[in-house]
């Protein structure tokens, strides 16, 4: 091979490693937006777990002993 063909396919291969690292880019951006989403959902659950518990032990009731 010639030395501009060597050139010319360093700089294909500079370009299709930008494109990629643009792409995972983006993939990352919306993975890292939607383990948020699951953060912020999974908080909400445990928040109405945590008050049923506090709701379940303020209404529990002893049972009438024999």
């Amino acid at each position: 091979m010639s030395w501009p063909r060597d050139a010319f396919e360093a700089l294909r291969q500079i370009v299709l490693i930008e494109h990629r690292m643009n792409e995972l880019t983006e993939r990352v951006g919306e993975l890292a937006r939607t383990c948020q989403d699951l953060d912020r959902r999974m908080i909400r659950i445990e928040t109405k777990i945590d008050l049923f518990e506090k709701a379940a032990i303020h209404n529990r009731r002893a049972l009438p002993e024999k």
